[in-house]
């Protein structure tokens, strides 16, 4: 009758041991990625117990290195430009951290600012039409507040323009010939803002 009672120890620790079956003598520490994202880690004695004998190095500097622990790598996260075009980075930790803590704020207005991620810094202020009907709208400057910059133009008289707000334009409404050829038309209200 077979009753599995032999025991198998480890060689390098003979302490480490398990009755009828192989023990487990190995353990490699880098297996729970102790060293973090951007650094490579290196187990180079795998022992059942940790020895803490790991190496951290650095993906982006090689000869950064830590023995038992992440090592210090200086990674400027805004290097990959993650802001937009018109914003600014700053990476107020550069000692690497994964923690994603760079701050964009946008160039024309930097008290718009985002914390690992690009912030928003434009708004187009004709989006909402606030000219109307018969106006042409122009924000030349595009930005996440509200300067009430943006221009409105007559359609049927480019000289008449208001700026943030609609303009008073001339609308001759009998101009289209809406009464008829044996009738006489007559508008008495030929100013129009945003409505006819």
């Amino acid at each position: 009758s077979s009753q599995q009672d032999f025991v198998c120890s480890c060689t390098a620790d003979p302490t480490i041991k398990k009755i009828g079956a192989s023990a487990t003598c190995t353990q490699d520490e880098c297996a729970s990625n102790p060293c973090g994202t951007g650094q490579t880690c290196n187990d180079p004695v795998q022992t059942i117990r940790s020895l803490k004998d790991y190496t951290c190095t650095c993906d982006n500097d090689p000869t950064t290195k830590a023995t038992g622990a992440q090592a210090t790598c200086v990674l400027d996260e805004c290097a990959a430009m993650p802001c937009g075009a018109d914003q600014d980075c700053n990476d107020p930790n550069t000692k690497y951290s994964s923690q994603q803590d760079f701050v964009c704020s946008c160039t024309a207005d930097p008290t718009i600012k985002k914390i690992g991620a690009s912030a928003t810094c434009t708004q187009d202020e004709c989006a909402s039409n606030p000219c109307g009907t018969g106006q042409t709208c122009n924000d030349p400057v595009q930005t996440i507040r509200s300067l009430k910059d943006y221009t409105c133009t007559c359609d049927n008289d480019p000289v008449t323009k208001a700026t943030g707000a609609a303009a008073t334009c001339i609308l001759d409404e009998c101009a289209a010939t809406p009464c008829g050829a044996d009738q006489d038309c007559n508008d008495p209200n030929t100013k129009y803002s945003s409505q006819q």
